[in-house]
């Protein structure tokens, strides 16, 4: 009977972490594309937006890393080396994407803001591809 249930469960599992990575990642994407709009209306609306996204976004970044963890566990030990070294590195590029995020959240200087939105928005990209070839 729990063999029968793992295919169900490998699914809720990974549907999770899809859905939680469409909010982080995408979130990111369509929040830089509103940014330069929200600008025209108020020069104080992207702060808003950012606040209203990170109500959103933070807790996807935990149930990412959260079912994450589940899908470590959950996959065979067999892997081979180089999915290892992938893995390790999806890994820190997501704790980074994270780190990134914070970072920008906090920053002051126009400069800042800009470099560790770079940094959490590519390694946040980068960890969504390197999780296609994981799956793969």
């Amino acid at each position: 009977m729990v063999a029968q249930l793992a295919p169900a469960v490998d699914g809720v599992r990974l549907t999770i972490h899809v859905v939680a990575a469409a909010i982080w990642v995408g979130g990111q994407i369509t929040l830089a594309g509103l940014v330069p709009t929200a600008r025209r209306i108020d020069p104080g609306a992207p702060r808003l937006l950012a606040r209203a996204f990170a109500r959103l976004s933070w807790p996807a970044y935990g149930v990412l890393l959260a079912t994450g963890a589940w899908n470590v566990v959950a996959v065979d030990r067999g892997q081979s080396g180089a999915w290892q070294v992938v893995l390790a590195v999806k890994i820190a590029v997501a704790l980074l994407a994270g780190l990134g995020a914070w970072l920008h959240g906090r920053s002051r200087s126009t400069a800042s803001l800009a470099v560790w939105g770079a940094v959490g928005s590519l390694a946040s990209l980068a960890a969504l591809g390197l999780g296609v070839f994981l799956a793969g």
